[in-house]
């Protein structure tokens, strides 16, 4: 259960401070979503791997750091938590938000920039927190909200730069409910991030290609070396 407390916890104030920042039109909006997500990745990496991202989710268990049992939990949490934070950011300011496409974008090259854009962050996860030449680096967190605040700067006036499912759901769902809005661009931040996290998975796994994954290695009768507390949180 602390797992997915964790799960809800950090999506919930990534999710929290997207639409704040954004209804409050922060100029520097992606910095501190980004900053957010790493301060979250910090706080709850060691408990539940800090994924906050069901995409993410998809590609650590694609990588094989992740129990099957525990991708529905998880993603549940995240989605949850998204969607309280929608909530409050309609309490606080009394208005909703969404993640939409940009004036003139069209549906190919907003779903390409979400694809692109999780599959980037999507790999730094898998690179800076699961990978054994990275055992016990303290950059991790730095690195993944970095990707994010990249992706939010370079894609997000074309795509919205949601490149989560949760940041999609979450607030879609509750300006649907309490605004009336529309859940039309509700696919492009499903089908955008899960193909990203697969495809981060392949290319992770291409990479490197010579470490098995643990069931691979249980499989071979080999005993794998446990990970640092970073990567090790992403299985539990």
């Amino acid at each position: 259960m602390n797992k997915y407390l964790t799960e809800f916890i950090g999506t919930f104030f990534l999710v929290l401070t997207i639409g704040l920042s954004v209804l409050g039109g922060t100029p520097m909006a992606p910095v501190a979503i980004g900053a957010s997500l790493m301060v979250m990745v910090y706080m709850g990496g060691h408990v539940s791997g800090g994924h906050y991202n069901p995409a993410v989710t998809l590609a650590v268990l694609l990588r094989g750091k992740l129990q099957g049992r525990d991708v529905l939990p998880y993603m549940a949490a995240q989605v949850l938590g998204a969607l309280c934070a929608a909530a409050v950011v309609y309490v606080v300011v009394g208005q909703t938000f969404a993640p939409a496409p940009g004036q003139g974008a069209s549906p190919v090259g907003a779903l390409l920039i979400e694809i692109l854009y999780t599959t980037a962050l999507c790999l730094v996860v898998l690179h800076s927190a699961t990978a054994p030449q990275t055992t016990g680096n303290s950059f991790y967190g730095l690195a993944i909200g970095f990707t994010v605040t990249v992706g939010a700067f370079a894609g997000g006036s074309i795509s919205g730069g949601a490149f989560n499912p949760a940041v999609g759901i979450g607030p879609i769902l509750a300006a649907a409910l309490l605004g009336g809005g529309s859940v039309a661009n509700l696919w492009l931040y499903l089908v955008g991030p899960f193909a990203g996290g697969v495809v981060a998975a392949a290319v992770y796994r291409v990479q490197q290609p010579s470490q098995p994954t643990p069931q691979e290695a249980l499989a071979a009768g080999t005993q794998t070396v446990p990970e640092p507390r970073q990567a090790r949180a992403a299985t539990r």
